[in-house]
């Protein structure tokens, strides 16, 4: 080097320009950018693909010398301490001007810094990520990452050339956590991290784990997403929500998979947009009476056939139905329609995706390092490490983030036995016992049990359900109380019996007459969902339709009396799209449900009964206000295994009339079955499954039963009914 940069030489040595170079530099910001030498600027730049570069203060252009030929490390003077950038020219002429993102200063702060160290950040997307932001007076993206074992970490992108030399990070102490400002970025930018592991493997590029947003699939890098500002019109419904997520609340969720429920045939059969969700999906389930849309996983995810519950990017709504703002479009639509929105959510496991959390540092940071604790042998996925304390922060501000973020009204939580047990799905010498040498993953639990008590503390009206298919106690009981703390569980129990009951021919129905009244000896023993969800219509088990057994008059019949058994059973409902109308097929997630079923009467009349029964569901009070409350149901008729038959009285509050269900599941008509009824008078036919406008045979009592004096069923009073064949029938009394 030439000895007129004798002072650029003492600034740089030949050693660090080299590390700039190779991007191996362990700190680059205590080398690139402005820096005081004595009482001298200097500033120090790194641009590849530039022959010449000069800083520019102003009018004043201050040419940058080459450190050592071909590094590319440039180094030079420049007066005074204002502002400036940076001018790069290619010997064909080309120049290009750009902000050097080495001269500005750290943007997370100390008390952001110390919750991130500690794990106990409730809200850790505040600050990790990517964020759009004016800081020291220009406008950029604020990058951060966590990943503590990396030697280097640098944001990568289009816009300097996919190159992981050029803008590495500033390692933030002991937290983990990495961070670079750089100006000119914003909305919509695509970007990866780059990431030397501790051993100096680059690692394959990885997507931001707190980004809000990626790419279409299959391309799968990071979006810069501005998520503030949206103008919610949702204020209503933020103000009733917690009495309509409430236990005494009539609660009936359309389960949808927004990929397949409608497709718009016309433009190649692609999916709807969230905006046309909006409309369409949104008045669609307002119409048939429903209370809640839950939608399978809409967190990232890279392969359209894990339907969502392999996700990679937890903090990004897919984009295959839009940007965040417009599936906010969709929450806030729902709620100005009435409906709450749930999300499925999948702290379960995780893909081994290389863009994804695996080996993220290039160490198992969210992961086990065991397989025998951190691989799931079912879904070949990875698990993560529940113990580790900034990885359960990073659950459990997720969760707290699309309630907060979105306005979202609940979260399901996927596959919660798999989380509780060490031994899920798993023999003996492949899993690891907890301290105690048991079964139970103390972690996971004390994990999920902060996710509840962190979301219930934080936001007004909420609800989590579990997915939890074992017999595991407490799981809606209050954390303080020994319990998981989730608002509901699903009752797996429940819908496997009665389905393996409903899909017996009649004639064998009688010995297996428990499995309709097995539920109710545990029903009050937490707050169930009654779910037919997503899982009983894939996977070879054919369409609800297809499960009922006789011929086609009779398996539509027998779908109506099961339905109507349901909504008359104590607990909340769900079911599936499609489910409504009988679809006839199987759920296939790459076509659209099969809507010109519904030019047929049968299964128009499936889809005016399930209509009639969320109306009757959320009318009656004694159908919903006591569904998780064992003095708001009586059983007339348990034991009638021979007739197949079943009766009961739902009850609500002294004020308000009972319900009396009764359903017949054999294909014989009963013209005179005498049933108890706990008061005399008239008592109205308000619902029979069996009406012509359903499908059925408008058998039935003519509106309505006159009851006598006669004590039937331990009840003082007693009515001569007539119960059609393959059927439920509600009765309530005229007056009170």
């Amino acid at each position: 080097m030439p000895d007129k940069n004798a002072n650029e030489a003492a600034v740089i040595s030949d050693q660090t320009a080299r590390q700039i170079a190779e991007g191996s530099h362990s700190d680059p910001f205590a080398v690139l950018g402005p820096h005081n030498v004595g009482r001298s600027r200097y500033v120090t730049a790194f641009d590849p693909g530039a022959e010449h570069l000069v800083a520019i203060v102003g009018s004043k252009s201050y040419p940058l010398e080459p450190v050592h030929e071909g590094h590319g490390v440039f180094c030079g003077k420049v007066p005074g301490a204002k502002p400036y950038f940076l001018r790069g020219s290619a010997s064909d002429g080309t120049s290009w001007d750009y902000e050097d993102a080495y001269r500005f200063g750290p943007v997370i702060g100390e008390m952001d810094e110390y919750l991130l160290a500690e794990g106990t950040h409730q809200r850790i997307w505040q600050v990790l990520g990517a964020h759009t932001i004016e800081h020291e007076g220009r406008s950029g993206t604020h990058f951060a990452v966590w990943a503590p074992n990396a030697r280097r970490v640098s944001v990568v992108g289009a816009f300097n050339f996919w190159d992981g030399r050029r803008h590495l990070m500033r390692r933030r102490g002991a937290t983990g956590v990495w961070e670079i400002f750089i100006p000119g970025i914003g909305e919509g930018t695509p970007y990866k991290y780059e990431i030397v592991g501790p051993d100096g493997i680059i690692q394959p590029l990885k997507a931001d784990p707190v980004g809000f947003g990626s790419e279409h699939p299959p391309a799968n890098a990071s979006v810069v997403r501005d998520i503030r500002g949206y103008g919610w019109h949702d204020g209503d419904w933020m103000d009733s929500r917690e009495g309509r997520n409430a236990r005494t609340a009539p609660i009936s969720v359309y389960e949808v998979h927004l990929g397949s429920w409608r497709r718009k045939m016309d433009e190649g059969g692609r999916p709807l947009s969230y905006k046309e969700a909006a409309h369409d999906l949104v008045n669609y389930a307002a119409d048939m009476g429903f209370t809640h849309l839950e939608l399978l996983p809409i967190s990232e995810f890279p392969f359209d056939g894990s339907w969502g519950y392999q996700p990679v990017g937890l903090f990004a709504p897919t984009v295959r139905h839009g940007p965040p703002h417009e599936f906010r479009d969709l929450v806030d639509a729902a709620h100005q329609k009435g409906l709450g929105v749930i999300l499925d959510w999948v702290p379960g496991h995780f893909p081994t995706d290389p863009h994804g959390l695996g080996r993220f540092d290039g160490t198992h940071l969210y992961e086990h390092s065991d397989p025998k604790e951190g691989f799931h042998q079912d879904w070949n996925t990875l698990i993560y490490n529940y113990g580790r304390v900034e990885v359960a922060n990073f659950l459990v501000s997720n969760a707290l983030y699309w309630l907060e973020e979105y306005h979202v009204d609940g979260l399901r939580v996927d596959a919660v036995a798999s989380m509780l047990y060490r031994d899920y799905s798993r023999k003996e010498g492949e899993w690891i016992p907890n301290k105690d040498g048991g079964r139970e993953n103390y972690e996971s639990i004390a994990m999920l049990q902060r996710m509840n008590v962190t979301t219930y503390g934080a936001v007004g009206g909420i609800m989590t359900v579990a997915e939890e298919s074992t017999s595991y106690p407490g799981v809606s009981r209050p954390v303080d109380a020994g319990g998981l703390g989730f608002g509901y569980k699903w009752n797996m129990g429940w819908m496997n019996d009665t389905l393996s009951y409903m899909e017996k021919d009649p004639i064998y129905r009688k010995h297996h007459h428990h499995q309709m009244t097995f539920g109710l000896h545990y029903a009050f023993s937490e707050n169930f969902i009654l779910p037919i969800s997503h899982d009983e219509v894939v996977h070879g088990k054919g369409s609800m339709l297809a499960k009922m057994p006789g011929n086609e008059w009779e398996k539509f019949a027998n779908l109506r009396a099961y339905y109507g058994f349901m909504w008359g059973h104590p607990g909340k409902k769900l079911l599936f799209m499609g489910q409504e109308f009988a679809q006839g097929t199987e759920w296939n997630h790459n076509a659209e449900l099969t809507w010109g079923a519904l030019d047929t009467h049968l299964h128009a009349g499936v889809r005016r009964l399930v209509r009639d029964l969320n109306t009757l569901y959320r009318a009656e009070p004694a159908l919903h206000v006591k569904d998780c409350e064992a003095s708001g149901f009586e059983w007339l008729e348990a034991n009638d295994a021979d007739g197949s038959s079943h009766a009961w009285i739902r009850r609500g509050s002294d004020q308000e009339r009972p319900v009396v269900v009764i359903c017949n599941f054999t294909p014989v008509e009963r013209s005179d079955y005498r049933i108890g009824l706990p008061q005399g008078g008239h008592w109205a036919e308000i619902l029979n499954s069996d009406a012509e406008l359903y499908g059925g045979g408008n058998r039935g009592n003519m509106g309505g039963v006159d009851a006598s004096g006669e004590a039937w069923h331990g009840q003082p009073a007693s009515a001569s009914i007539t119960l059609p064949p393959l059927s439920t029938v509600f009765l309530a009394p005229a007056e009170k």
